[in-house]
């Protein structure tokens, strides 16, 4: 959604909805975000998938649950364990220091053409084997500062938008025998997926219009960036396979792509956590 700060014209809210339906169409398909696997499946999908009840723990003086009854058997029961903190920074700018060891984009000039980036592996936590017994989770908290600029005489539209994903390595997916079913090539010992944490901002600038704003949220684990039932339903492990992926090391690295269009300045901190079971 597109946002104004006070200081800039009324004129902003005026030509909105003209400037938004014209240079900031939404996004094209190959720009939206990938369903995250942090999301529930949906419900015919929950229908065909690891039915089977949860175990009782000592804990548990209740009958053991479906996933019918709370979603994921598999985590029920249990308590959380913190697995780990990073964070990364992502520079978008006129000019990068080359003495800089934080990944930097060098950005075209407002209003110019719009710039993409992309980095992988920004920051990374190394958990040792059974550090978790089924799932881990993120809490991402993003941090933004973007400066906007319109230093032309037309009407226009700045755009920042960024996704960042996970790439998740562990010895069990180096089994070259092991496809992953979402690109249709081996694992290689690595998998990657998205995390519904994505956003897009578009704010509609009159001529000779320059504002910085600052963005502060956070997004917490639904499902879990990687469960046991995401690795038998989406990506073909066997339960045996799996229980062996829980057994061994994992790698978590942390990837962004985006796009930046109208902007002068960026800066992007993604502080990462991991908790498990």
């Amino acid at each position: 959604m597109a946002r104004v700060t006070p200081t800039v014209s009324v004129l902003a809210l005026v030509l909105a909805g003209a400037l938004l339906s014209t240079a900031a169409a939404a996004p094209r398909k190959n720009e939206t975000e990938r369903r995250g696997l942090d999301l529930l499946p949906s419900k015919r999908a929950l229908s065909l998938t690891r039915g089977h009840k949860s175990a009782a723990t000592p804990t548990m003086a209740a009958a053991a649950v479906t996933v019918d009854d709370v979603g994921d058997v598999d985590s029920f029961g249990r308590n959380l364990t913190w697995l780990g903190l990073t964070q990364s920074v992502v520079t978008l700018d006129s000019a990068c220091d080359p003495a800089s060891t934080e990944p930097c984009q060098v950005i075209n000039p407002a209003p110019g053409s719009t710039t993409n980036f992309s980095f992988t592996d920004m920051a990374h936590i190394s958990l040792p084997g059974k550090a978790t017994k089924s799932l881990m989770c993120y809490w991402l908290s993003p941090v933004i500062n973007v400066t906007y600029s319109n230093p032309t005489a037309a009407n226009a539209v700045s755009l920042l938008r960024y996704n960042p994903t996970l790439t998740i390595e562990n010895p069990v997916l180096a089994d070259p025998s092991l496809i992953d079913p979402t690109t249709g090539a081996p694992f290689n010992g690595h998998l990657t997926t998205s995390m519904t944490s994505s956003e897009i901002y578009q704010v509609p600038l009159p001529p000779g219009t320059t504002i910085t704003e600052r963005y502060r949220d956070s997004a917490v684990c639904i499902a879990g960036f990687i469960n046991r039932r995401t690795l038998t339903d989406t990506f073909g492990l066997s339960d045996a396979q799996v229980t062996e992926f829980f057994k061994k090391p994992t790698t978590v690295r942390m990837n962004i792509s985006g796009a930046a269009r109208g902007v002068s300045f960026a800066s992007i901190i993604l502080g990462f956590r991991i908790i498990g079971d």
